[in-house]
């Protein structure tokens, strides 16, 4: 590679930069590919950086026409990061050589924007919004760029002139920065201006204001995302066929195992995936991933749907990866016939010897079966679809990249062995599909435009690419965001199994825990989870999240929506001496006190009642405030409080009753 040195240094990378890149397996070609197709040895700076970037950003793949890009980045039709990733999504379409016109169009090609057009477009925008930077200053100086660089008449204008015309005119309208501009100094001269009425409203109860579902969506890079029918194919045939079959509808999919209950985290999963297709005028399918049999049971297929339809979404339509396994057979079929898959006979063990030993970092190579000839893997398929072998004696394995420095390229296995009965395809099948197989085909048989998952799967994202590619069908966008951690929180399927093995608890949905059955069985309400997850929106940063966040959610959402009873858990009978036998009196007690909407209920006030016995001790303490011998307590909805005069107690030296006095004539103690 110290051939390529050279040719890096001259497009201006320093030799360090140039020593690294040529070492750079996947980079390296294809930046030498470009160079070459340019013709040139010499490049200006602004030139070399921008085919530094397009061999970035491209493949052979994904970019057919690269080398006509880097041609035109070359002569200086492309001069800016914007046109160049102009020139990329059109080529992802188009034929460029074909028609170099749209492409000069697309591309902005012999567009000049003048400096007295620039200062005429930035001003434009800033007179737009001149109240707001009038009143936030500085503050809304991020935003406003973002507006001006939106803005269609400078998408093609020279950068820098942009960001020099729009700093002009914010200092002309704004002046220097002074206090007013410094967060700390505002903060305090706006709670200094108003200290009355920021103590009132301190004493008003805070209303429950959970996040919209479109919220999650409004920010960050999911904003972003590409729209139904931009995801470049293999064949252009196949998004005509996709988008024949969509209208370019927006379709999503929550494809949860059936192997447990669906817990905390997966509620996360269920607002981005429906909730994406829902802010997007889309549908969202449920799609069971059922492709191993040893694990999955009908209970949990049940309650998944359940749990969904509980959060408030209804699946477009409910199916299982099961439903295709004919056809993911067939393409199995097909990726051995094009030399892409073979059936290999090593252990778990030798395979992950295979792969450079526990650690991953060993020496890779490639399995001994790995050439054998494509007639003798498809007549060893057919063996195991047959049933003539054990388990683990055979698995199908894809011919990929060894060389590859993701993991997820390292000849994975596509089919294994399992004589297992299947819940829905019984005995049918002795072959079942794996993960990385079953997953990206079944996106493409649905039609799925956004298959959204968490950052686990990053470096799937490869493998799933390139078998949609290797079998030659629809390739869906895979995109990746953090999954949900919750402090205090136990979520691992094996670990809460183990709890249930050991005696720990009676079932999966005990409400001590946070699968979702569980949270529904303590009462927790469902837009509590839904708001939860909501308001941390979707990102790719890893957060551990506090619990006492979804407990106040918790709180807020019974505060709004849950009517105030009283119950005795643990009742202990209260005698009040003073009153007569025959005393009787209706309370009425409101469900909510402070929603009079609830409406409220009639409550019997008689000689005797019960309290809980956690509230009553027979010996005080100063840092007990409940009832005790001596002391005066206040009573829900009583108009007047009760002191305790005397405790009687059972044979066996419990407490059997508690005998009080109702203080409701003269000036009772104050409780």
């Amino acid at each position: 590679m110290d051939e390529l040195i050279p040719k890096f240094e001259a497009l201006g990378l320093t030799a360090e930069k140039a020593k690294e890149t040529a070492n750079n397996k996947k980079l390296a070609p294809t930046l030498d590919s470009l160079i070459t197709a340019t013709g040139q040895t010499t490049f200006s700076k602004n030139t070399g950086m921008l085919l530094y970037k397009l061999a970035a950003k491209v493949t052979k793949e994904k970019s057919p026409h690269a080398e006509y890009i880097a041609k035109a980045i070359a002569s200086e039709r492309l001069a800016s990061d914007e046109q160049v990733s102009a020139a990329t999504k059109f080529c992802a379409k188009n034929d460029p050589a074909e028609n170099e016109q749209a492409f000069d169009d697309a591309c902005g090609v012999g567009v000049v924007v003048g400096d007295a057009e620039i200062a005429a477009q930035v001003k434009s925008v800033l007179d737009s919004i001149k109240d707001t930077l009038l009143s936030e200053r500085y503050r809304a100086q991020g935003r406003a760029l973002g507006k001006v660089k939106s803005a269609p008449g400078l998408r093609w204008a020279d950068s820098g002139k942009v960001k020099g015309a729009f700093d002009a005119q914010i200092q002309a309208l704004l002046g220097p920065k002074d206090e007013r501009d410094d967060p700390a100094s505002v903060k305090k001269a706006a709670k200094k201006a108003a200290p009355k009425a920021e103590s009132a409203k301190s004493n008003e109860p805070r209303k429950w204001e959970p996040a919209s579902l479109e919220s999650m969506f409004a920010e960050g890079e999911i904003s972003r995302l590409h729209k139904a029918g931009e995801n470049p194919q293999i064949k252009p045939e196949l998004m005509a066929e996709h988008l024949r079959a969509t209208g370019g509808q927006v379709i999503t999919r929550f494809p949860p195992e059936p192997n447990g209950f669906l817990h905390i985290g997966h509620a996360k999963a269920i607002n981005v995936n429906f909730g994406y297709a829902k802010t997007h005028g889309g549908v969202c399918n449920l799609r069971y991933d059922d492709t191993n049999p040893e694990a999955e049971e009908q209970e949990y297929v049940d309650s998944i749907l359940e749990i969904v339809r509980w959060l408030g979404f209804e699946p477009a339509q409910v199916l299982y990866s099961s439903d295709y396994f004919q056809q993911l057979y067939e393409l199995a079929v097909r990726l051995i016939e094009r030399g892409l898959a073979y059936v290999c006979h090593c252990t778990g063990e030798q395979i992950k010897e295979q792969r450079g030993g526990e650690d991953k970092r060993g020496p890779r190579f490639a399995c001994a079966h790995r050439e054998r000839p494509i007639a003798e893997s498809l007549a060893e398929f057919q063996k195991m679809k047959e049933g003539r072998y054990a388990a683990n004696e055979a698995t199908l394995r894809m011919k990929m990249d060894l060389e590859d420095n993701n993991t997820q390229m390292w000849d994975l296995v596509a089919y294994r062995i399992m004589f297992k009965h299947h819940h829905r395809t019984g005995d049918t099948w002795c072959i079942y599909p794996t993960y990385d197989f079953t997953h990206c085909l079944c996106d493409s048989f649905e039609n799925i435009t956004h298959s959204l998952c968490t950052k686990e799967f990053f470096l799937s994202r490869q493998s799933y690419y390139w078998l949609c590619d290797a079998v030659e069908v629809y390739k869906p966008v895979q995109w990746e965001y953090s999954r949900l951690n919750v402090t205090n929180t136990l979520l691992s399927k094996r670990k809460i199994q183990a709890l249930k093995t050991a005696g720990h608890i009676t079932s999966l949905d005990d409400p001590r825990l946070y699968t979702l059955p569980a949270l529904r069985r303590r009462g927790v309400p469902p837009q509590a989870i839904n708001a939860f997850v909501r308001e941390l929106g979707v990102t790719t940063s890893d957060t551990v999240i506090e619990v006492g966040r979804l407990e106040n959610h918790i709180r807020g959402a019974l505060n709004e929506c849950a009517p105030r009873i009283m119950a005795a858990i643990h009742p202990l009978r209260v005698v009040l001496e003073n009153l007569p036998e025959s005393h009787f009196e209706e309370l009425d007690v409101p469900y909510n006190p402070r929603d009079d909407s609830f409406g409220s209920r009639r409550v019997p006030f008689t000689r005797t009642l019960y309290i809980d016995r956690s509230d009553f001790r027979d010996v005080d303490s100063p840092d007990y405030f409940r009832l005790a011998p001596n002391k005066t307590v206040g009573l829900n909805s009583l108009a007047h409080p009760i002191t305790c005069t005397g405790v009687r107690h059972a044979a066996d030296g419990s407490i059997s009753e508690v005998l009080c006095r109702y203080e409701n004539e003269g000036s009772a103690p104050k409780p």
